[in-house]
């Protein structure tokens, strides 16, 4: 499908004869079913970011009897094998294909909260706002299922919750039905109504039902408050604050520096195509900055080296001339900085510093990689290793994995004397290594 997005999975749910959801960018509700449209192959990523995404894969993994199939599972999750996702109350489906391309369909059930278990669950989230926020934003935080819970309703479910139903015959959870629950972390990961669904309502039932519950509560009319009430009170009643100035727009894309093209000479020591270059570059970074703060992303960066800033300026692309120049500032020569851009442009300043960083891994640090590497592939799979340092080098010699500072793997291959980055960076070794793999074959495809 074309102009896929995988930061935000495209929901197919159509209502009231709609037809095109790009029209809003807010799934179509109130439907008895959603569907949501295969992910491509997991690369460089886990299948669960979030605590409640986890949650629902610890679920599965404690449920399911035969550990390998779970493995199976997710390596058909992460080759993009599942299908289409549908999910209803009570039940997701997808059609999952083996390696053979056989096709199956797997159904995970998961029971439905009655009607008292549901009013307990909207009274509690009416009555502390902070629920109503959180869900809006696309997010489940901890408090919210621990007051839940305490109310009488689990909305994550635990050992045993997740029942599997495969056309293959098996009568415990599969390859199949286990790839499907990790392309549904997938889905919870970044909308937690995909769980409320499971649970027996939709997004709108949801929200139709709180602001009915919140008008019902409130009072008619606000006591007046007396001049120089407690602040901390003031707040949290909320009805007397003002309403909070909307987000600014991003704009489509980073503005574009006036011309200094001016048919007048530049005063001596002015480089006017470097003045552009750079001031072109800043929009870029400025657009960038905003879209981060917009995402609410958080935490200042570190601030660039010297070094480190150069080859950020030269991975933006310039004339010959600015790219030289950028090959001095960064410390290199210019093959040199070329091997550095094309770090830069999989990783920024992390990739980077995996480039040139030569460490040694011990301890803890090296138990917890081997531990890593051991369980990314079966043992029949596994490639044969040798490691020095931080770096792992496959047996056939053309291939590397390297172990960055927090634990991420990136994938390097061997061109010509050099190792050269091959992919971003990714939890699992085995996908990285994979991504190597795959960039070869493209190579390969497209050279034929």
């Amino acid at each position: 499908m074309n102009g896929y997005d995988e930061t935000r999975p495209y929901d197919e749910t159509r209502q009231y004869g709609e037809t095109d959801p790009h029209d809003d960018p807010r799934p179509y509700e109130d439907t008895a079913e959603r569907t949501f449209a295969a992910f491509p192959p997991a690369q460089g990523r886990g299948f669960a970011q979030t605590w409640w995404g986890q949650a629902w894969l610890k679920a599965l993994e404690d449920t399911a009897l035969d550990t390998q199939q779970v493995k199976t599972g997710r390596r058909l999750a992460r080759a993009g094998a599942v299908g289409a996702v549908s999910v209803r109350p009570g039940r997701i489906t997808a059609v999952v294909q083996d390696r053979d391309r056989t096709p199956h369909r797997a159904d995970v059930l998961l029971e439905q909260l009655s009607g008292e278990q549901w009013d307990r669950f909207l009274e509690m989230a009416v009555e502390r706002a902070g629920h109503i926020a959180a869900l809006l934003d696309r997010e489940m935080p901890p408090h919210l299922v621990e007051d839940a819970a305490a109310a009488g309703v689990e909305l994550l479910p635990g050992l045993g919750d997740l029942e599997p139903e495969c056309d293959c015959g098996a009568w415990d959870h599969c390859g199949h039905t286990a790839a499907l629950c990790y392309q549904v972390a997938r889905l919870l990961d970044q909308d937690p109504f995909v769980l409320l669904l499971m649970r027996g309502r939709g997004e709108r039932a949801v929200l139709d039902d709180l602001q009915a519950r919140t008008a019902a509560s409130a009072p008619v009319e606000a006591p007046a408050r007396p001049e120089g009430a407690d602040a901390a009170e003031a707040f949290a009643a909320g009805d007397i604050l003002p309403p909070l100035p909307a987000l600014p727009e991003l704009p489509a894309e980073p503005g574009i520096p006036p011309s200094l093209d001016t048919g007048t000479p530049p005063p001596p020591g002015v480089d006017p195509p470097a003045l552009e270059f750079l001031a072109a570059r800043t929009a870029v970074e400025a657009h960038r900055l905003l879209a981060a703060a917009l995402r609410e992303q958080g935490g200042a960066e570190e601030e660039l080296t010297v070094e480190q800033d150069a080859v950020r300026l030269a991975a933006d692309g310039g004339e010959q001339v600015l790219t030289e120049r950028l090959a001095v500032g960064s410390g290199r020569d210019t093959e040199e900085l070329a091997l550095a851009v094309r770090a830069w442009r999989y990783g920024g300043a992390a990739a980077l510093s995996v480039l040139e960083e030569e460490r040694t891994v011990e301890g803890e640090e090296l138990a917890r990689a081997r531990a890593v590497l051991d369980a990314a592939w079966d043992e029949d799979e596994r490639p044969s290793l040798s490691a020095r340092g931080c770096r792992w080098t496959v047996s056939d010699g053309r291939t590397q994995l390297r172990l960055g500072r927090d634990g991420r793997w990136w994938p390097y291959r061997r061109e010509r004397d050099h190792w050269v980055p091959a992919g971003a960076a990714a939890q699992d070794p085995a996908t990285a290594l994979a991504s190597v793999e795959e960039a070869a074959t493209d190579r390969s495809g497209n050279a034929g």
